[in-house]
């Protein structure tokens, strides 16, 4: 008996020894540089950590880096010049300490940065806008619990093509989901009202149209046989989970 608690003791220290470092605060990048945008550049638009340091935003206007930064959709900004819709930029930034910065941490550490090197300055008020509504039917949804560390792939970066469009899904919140999907793809604010907590695993795969992606994308040609995003949408989630417009 005394060997077994001796034991267990070696095992619980040597667990202990194993622990993960505490995670800094992410108040701001250590270094950042922005730059405009090279003419030629053709790799889309998107947001990433590259890697646990690694921030990387490429062909960005200011607006939908706001709306990334504070999880908006870009129809619900107005004001500013003209150029923070026409004017793109990259971004390269290196995150603090060891641990790999969530989702939360990033856009906190970006709306800091905006506001140091574009002076960010902005007021929030009350308007009626029409929404899209991510919900969950009666019958409960069906969607794949994640099977993926949280700190493997980035959950959610789209994937176009002439034929149309993917997000494949990883270790990824229907919050996370609502909330790319308002910043990037769709025309309106999009909510997140299914209630789940959970994480999943998904491919979404889309025959996108002209109010998608602020009209960078070209459209799904005729040869496409990939549905709707909503018909996908529910196709994905089997078909328990749907997205619908209201008005709020």
């Amino acid at each position: 008996m005394v060997k077994n608690i001796v034991a267990c003791v070696a095992a619980v220290v040597s667990l202990l020894a194993q622990a993960p470092a505490n995670r800094p605060t992410f108040d701001s990048f250590e270094v950042a540089t922005i730059k405009p945008t090279a003419p030629d550049w053709r790799g889309g638009r998107f947001i990433t950590m590259q890697s646990a340091h690694s921030f990387v935003a490429r062909s960005h206007a200011l607006k939908t880096l706001i709306a990334a930064a504070y999880n908006l959709s870009p129809r619900a900004i107005l004001g500013g010049p003209a150029w923070i819709d026409s004017d793109h930029y990259d971004i390269l930034a290196k995150a603090p300490g060891e641990v790999r910065p969530n989702l939360d941490e990033q856009m906190s550490m970006l709306r800091q940065l905006l506001a140091d090197r574009f002076k960010l300055a902005f007021h929030r008020e009350p308007r009626e806008l029409s929404i899209y509504a991510l919900t969950v039917a009666k019958n409960g949804p069906k969607l794949k619990e994640a099977t993926v560390s949280p700190d493997g792939p980035p959950p959610l970066i789209f994937r176009l093509s002439p034929q149309g469009a993917s997000l494949p899904g990883r270790d990824a919140t229907t919050g996370e989901l609502a909330s790319v999907m308002q910043r990037s793809a769709l025309d309106r604010p999009v909510l997140d009202r299914t209630g789940l907590s959970g994480r999943y695993d998904f491919d979404l795969e889309w025959t996108r149209d002209e109010t998608q992606f602020g009209g960078l994308a070209p459209q799904g040609t005729a040869e496409s046989t990939k549905p709707d995003l909503f018909a996908a949408i529910q196709q994905t989630t089997r078909p328990e989970t749907g997205c619908h417009k209201r008005v709020g």
